[in-house]
């Protein structure tokens, strides 16, 4: 169960929710993409998995009024205050065995984290670090305090890949999100490192350790380019 939202002004969150639901999907198990924003309807694509209709057909048969659509490889839900939090509990075990992820405003994400019905396990921010650098910082070391794995997105997905995103469509050419970034979401949890991890639209990933405290950047490294690079003296979150 993976929490998606943004930090300050920072566009691309949607899109970001949207891929790793796409990334988490398989064609006979569909993730559940659900949108906590009110808005329109979503609407189904021409085109859907089986696993996709599937998933559609249980959740509308289980809540007939919901906003559903299939769309590709993944199954939207639009939900809508002032509901729309007891509605994911509600809507959860009929996924069953696949990924449920959640976009919606950070005013939320306190009420969302307080639902032990919801089981939240990891979440990934949009952020523009060069605007909200602090404020990210304190957004990460919230949800870890939670027992959240976090990951941050450092740039919105570009308009194609977006775009092929929200149809429920893998990206055409490069991937919107880095594999080891999905992998932290919504890979096995035993396996992963407590530290987040800040994903790049270049499929790189830089441990935030320096974003949360730069006072404490390794300067003499300054040189060198992205990658993950681990702190040890760090144990944030646990």
């Amino acid at each position: 169960m993976v929490l998606v939202t943004r930090v300050g002004d920072a566009t691309g969150s949607r899109a970001a929710a949207a891929a790793l639901a796409c990334a988490a999907s398989e064609p006979d198990r569909a993730a559940l993409l659900i949108e906590l924003d009110g808005g329109r309807a979503p609407r189904p694509s021409l085109i859907a998995t089986a696993g996709a209709r599937e998933l559609e057909e249980r959740l509308a048969a289980h809540m007939p009024e919901a906003a559903l659509a299939s769309k590709g490889s993944i199954c939207c839900l639009k939900l809508a205050d002032p509901r729309g939090v007891e509605q994911i509990a509600a809507a959860l075990p009929l996924v069953r065995e696949s990924a449920g992820i959640v976009h919606l405003p950070a005013r939320l994400l306190r009420a969302v984290l307080a639902d032990p019905g919801i089981g939240s396990t990891a979440a990934l921010l949009r952020a523009d670090l060069g605007k909200e650098r602090a404020l990210t910082a304190l957004a990460v070391r919230d949800l870890m305090t939670h027992g959240l794995r976090v990951a941050v997105l450092k740039r919105p997905p570009a308009w194609l890949a977006a775009q092929a995103a929200l149809l429920g469509a893998a990206p055409v050419g490069r991937s919107v999100l880095a594999p080891r970034l999905v992998t932290r979401l919504v890979g096995p949890r035993p396996d992963l490192p407590s530290q987040p991890c800040y994903g790049r639209q270049d499929d790189a990933e830089a441990e935030p350790a320096g974003a949360a405290q730069p006072e404490r950047r390794d300067h003499a490294r300054a040189g060198r380019g992205g990658g993950l690079h681990r702190h040890p003296q760090r144990g944030a979150g646990r």
